[in-house]
């Protein structure tokens, strides 16, 4: 292979022009012959019989030539593009500028490359690190989550109330037709759950078992199954067993059946500590990506669209494999969803976009730099995947790519270096405000109820829903 020419295009994308010599291309074409002569037909030969020249004569001179072109394509290529110092990122688009046994072959490929990256300012960027303090609400709320999870189900003697747990059946009509995915038997539904369409769940409140009624309900305008949209439906339900909840009281007793702590409060101070913890990965994570937008923002490249769509690609297959592990593949997934292959794919894009913004900025950092992976991080990283997939290390080393996996540890020191170089100022807890003094009484007995009454704080304002 010679490499005649490497010539830039727009939105990082370059035309490589380079040959290949005659000897060669004659020598893929000669063992093109060997493999492919026999399956042509020549009158007067028996198949697989026939000498080269008279398979040339009659399908033409060059029709090894090709054969010879398509085996050597991706080794020469591959050899051009490196000898040129580019990445390709995407599928070659190549074209044959003239092939001869005399003077060998003359190839052109155009294909998207790896942009050229501008880096902006990264040195001594500005973050504010949030402080995020618990709030008892949270904790409290916590604990109820704790209660509701061991909490008792006994049957209700009486009629079903919100937050009761019906056994039913049903079965659903639209314009007096069953539809598919509208019957089920023994369904387990909590009410007030929100888990069916509004207006069904209401219905069955003030019900008890044994009860057989039609539940009428209409479904939403913008429903998964456009078919269904808008719809008034009939479902026609049997009501065979109600229960209730019964919830354990929060003491000593209670911390003792849940968790490793002999008492209440020793529970709460875990639950406290690791809402904190949490608190502080998120802010210290919220910082990390505010520093990479900073550095991606003040990027300049030219991206181009193979590397998005790579990266679709990349996220789609995850998606895949995960809901394969529960039991589901996309197509079903998709048919569930109402969406098409295109439209999902799409959902992707923004995140694709980001992610393949964010490396190649942190890859341009470690490159200016000079950031690496040593061996000795290389190891660190097989070790703990081995640990991970209870592998030896030996087995990962053969699975995986060492220089992938070295240019993830640069990004991700390349990472660690802009936090290191930046300028964190930590957010002040606020603070509460004290709740105002009532006015005393002028008199013995007096009433103060015109005593002005404390602002909450908004932190106590956000503590009044419990926190996920």
């Amino acid at each position: 292979m010679k490499l005649i020419s490497c010539e830039k295009m727009e939105k990082s994308t370059v035309a490589l022009q380079f040959s290949v010599d005659a000897a060669t291309v004659n020598s893929a074409a000669d063992a093109a012959y060997r493999r492919e002569g026999k399956k042509y037909t020549v009158p007067g030969f028996r198949k697989g019989k026939a000498p080269r020249a008279m398979i040339e004569r009659m399908y033409g001179a060059d029709v090894f030539l090709y054969d010879a072109i398509n085996d050597l394509f991706p080794a020469e290529y591959e050899a051009a593009a490196k000898e040129a110092g580019v990445e390709v990122v995407g599928q070659p688009q190549p074209e044959v500028v003239s092939l001869t046994r005399e003077d060998g072959a003359v190839l052109k490929v155009t294909v998207a490359v790896k942009p050229e990256v501008t880096l902006g300012e990264y040195i001594g960027l500005k973050a504010t690190k949030a402080a995020n303090t618990v709030e008892e609400s949270a904790v409290e709320a916590e604990l109820g989550r704790m209660q509701d999870r061991n909490g008792r189900l006994l049957t209700r003697e009486g009629v079903a109330e919100n937050g009761d747990t019906v056994d039913i059946d049903f079965d659903g009509y639209v314009d007096g037709k069953a539809f598919e995915g509208g019957k089920a038997e023994h369904y387990s539904l909590v009410l007030g759950s929100g888990m069916f369409i509004p207006g069904f769940e209401e219905q069955l409140v003030g019900r008890k078992a044994g009860d057989e009624l039609d539940v009428n309900v209409t479904f939403p305008e913008k429903y998964q199954a456009e078919e269904l949209a808008g719809k008034a439906a009939v479902f026609k339900v049997k009501v065979h067993e109600v229960k209730y909840k019964e919830l354990p009281a929060l003491d000593d007793e209670f911390a003792k059946d849940v968790s490793e702590y002999d008492t209440l409060d020793e529970l709460k101070a875990s639950i406290r500590q690791g809402m904190q913890e949490k608190n502080d990965r998120q802010a210290e994570q919220a910082v990390e990506n505010d520093l990479i937008d900073q550095v991606v923002n003040g990027m300049q490249a030219e991206i181009p669209q193979a590397m998005i769509d790579e990266r679709v690609n990349e996220l789609v297959q995850d998606f895949e494999y995960r809901i394969r592990e529960q039991g589901m593949d996309l197509k079903t997934y998709l048919g569930y969803m109402g969406m098409k292959l295109e439209q999902f794919r799409d959902e992707f894009l923004p995140q694709a976009e980001k992610q393949v913004k964010m490396r190649l900025a942190m890859e341009a950092v470690a490159a200016r730099e000079k950031i690496e992976a040593t061996e000795e991080e290389y190891e660190a990283e097989i070790a703990k995947i081995a640990e991970a997939y209870k592998l030896e290390a030996d087995k990962v080393k053969g699975m995986v790519d060492k220089a992938a996996v070295k240019a993830d540890l640069a990004v991700n020191k390349a990472i660690e270096f802009i936090k290191s170089k930046a300028k964190i100022v930590s957010e002040a807890p606020k603070a509460k405000k004290a709740a105002p003094k009532a006015k005393k009484a002028n008199k013995a007995g007096e009433k103060t109820d015109d005593a002005p009454k404390p602002k909450k704080t908004r932190a106590q304002k956000a503590g009044e829903k419990p926190a996920d």
